[in-house]
């Protein structure tokens, strides 16, 4: 049962309301600067690092996280 607590406690973590807005925000951060020609998603986590730095750290991965994945989907926007 040990196992099903800890699974439950880390969704109510990352589907709490600020969490999916910090994630929703990184995204469309990441999808911005990911367009730019030439920066990848390592740059642009570089460059938008220093936003996470005052956060809470659950909060920081998962922005983190969705600046990596929307730089991503903005690198294929320019490479279609």
């Amino acid at each position: 049962m040990d196992v099903l607590q800890n699974l439950s406690l880390g969704f109510s973590q990352s589907l709490a309301p600020m969490n999916i807005l910090y994630c929703l925000i990184g995204v469309a951060l990441g999808t911005a600067v990911g367009v730019l020609p030439g920066l990848g998603a390592t740059a642009t986590i570089s460059m938008l690092l220093p936003i996470t730095f005052r956060m809470a750290m659950t909060s920081a991965i998962i922005m983190i996280s969705g600046i990596y994945y929307g730089s991503i989907y903005g690198g294929s926007i320019t490479s279609i």
